[in-house]
């Protein structure tokens, strides 16, 4: 008899078929699990090998700091940051086995948003370079902005009160923040080590809290800025000699592009 059923005896044949039934069930569950867990194995070389291409791309990718006169070298540099994580997320998020073709639509989607904020950045960096004061200075690292604003220009000694005749440079930059509103800036206060680290920390604190008072009464929104002191802890030149002293003091408004 050609497909025989196997044949349960007892008051509990049922439930005793059933039982079986189930451990079928499970089991083939379990040989799917391991199935799959080998085909994730099989990718994996891939996923990887696409992601290490990424990262070295990266690393020998445009340095905006090497080509100060190329003016889309910003661009370039966003592109490379944007398609790597951009594809990182695009491999993490697929689904059904797709993840190389995620890689691959999430890296270029990745570049393409990239290369706006270094557009931006771009932009945004000349425009205020034209527009402030020659002893301000502005850096553009690739990722953000760094706004250099020497202390002695901003504040008296010991002060932490802005000189009304520099207002008009700190007004300049919320102007620009305005017409640049997809970022997040943070205003820094520094000084140098003359004096204890407790009442530097205080002063470059109330410094800081003070410029960031001008940009939001200037229209910044105050929920995009924060403002912190340093002290003395991050020097950018050495305390042993005043002209080293004078870069020390300065305040810094840093704009972070929203990615």
């Amino acid at each position: 008899m050609r497909g025989t059923l196997p044949r349960f005896e007892g008051t509990g044949s049922l439930s005793t078929a059933f039982m079986y039934c189930g451990r079928g069930l499970k089991q083939a569950r379990q040989w799917a699990n391991v199935e799959a867990r080998a085909i994730m194995m099989m990718k994996t070389p891939l996923i990887l090998a696409a992601t290490g291409t990424l990262f070295l791309t990266a690393c020998v990718g445009v340095d905006p700091n090497a080509y100060p006169d190329d003016p889309n070298a910003r661009t370039k540099s966003g592109a490379v940051i944007g398609g790597l994580l951009g594809a990182a997320a695009g491999a993490a998020t697929a689904r059904d086995g797709n993840e190389f073709k995620g890689a691959i639509l999430g890296g270029a989607l990745g570049a393409g948003a990239g290369a706006l904020v270094g557009a931006d950045l771009d932009r945004q960096a000349a425009e205020l370079r034209g527009s402030l004061n020659s002893n301000v200075s502005v850096t553009n690292t690739g990722e953000y902005l760094i706004v250099n604003m020497p202390q002695d220009l901003l504040f008296a000694i010991d002060s932490a009160a802005v000189r009304p005749d520099l207002r008009a440079d700190l007004n300049t930059v919320a102007a620009s923040l305005l017409r640049y509103p997809n970022s997040r800036i943070e205003v820094v206060g520094h000084t140098d080590n003359t004096g204890t680290a407790a009442y530097n920390q205080d002063l470059s604190q109330r410094r800081a809290v003070a410029v960031a008072s001008i940009l939001r009464e200037s229209g910044v929104p105050g929920s995009r800025i924060v403002a912190y002191g340093r002290g003395f802890d991050q020097p950018v030149a050495s305390n042993q000699t005043a002209a080293g002293r004078a870069q020390n003091r300065r305040v810094e408004i840093i704009i972070r592009p929203n990615r």
